[in-house]
């Protein structure tokens, strides 16, 4: 089993440090829980409720698969914007993804170029 809480924690620590301000007690607040829940959760003492992780990934603006360790592409499914544009191509009809998928790869392949030129 992979230790969400140091998942949480890191992404405690990057908030606290971004934010200047009490993070455990409002998450604790946002969750309708206490402070000591957070910390066990933090200290992998706890690991949360399905429907708790949830509220927990929306909160912190993240992805419940990330919070899991289930993706090495962190920065990816950390971005809810970014994985509803995934989902977007995804539900389009084979063809549009095909010329979706084939414009992103060319314009990621200009900015590579790019950054190798410069």
């Amino acid at each position: 089993m992979y230790p969400i809480g140091t998942e949480i924690s890191n992404e405690f620590v990057y908030i606290t440090f971004v934010n200047h301000d009490n993070i455990s007690t409002e998450l604790a607040k946002q969750l309708g829980t206490s402070t000591s829940v957070i910390g066990r959760y933090e200290r992998d003492e706890m690991t949360p409720s399905i429907e708790a992780a949830k509220n927990l990934a929306k909160i912190l603006n993240t992805m419940v698969g990330y919070l899991l360790g289930e993706t090495e592409q962190e920065n990816v499914f950390k971005n809810p914007d970014m994985l509803k544009r995934l989902n977007d191509i995804e539900d389009m009809d084979e063809e549009d993804r095909k010329h979706v998928l084939f414009t992103i790869d060319a314009l990621i392949q200009k900015v590579k170029i790019k950054s190798i030129t410069t």
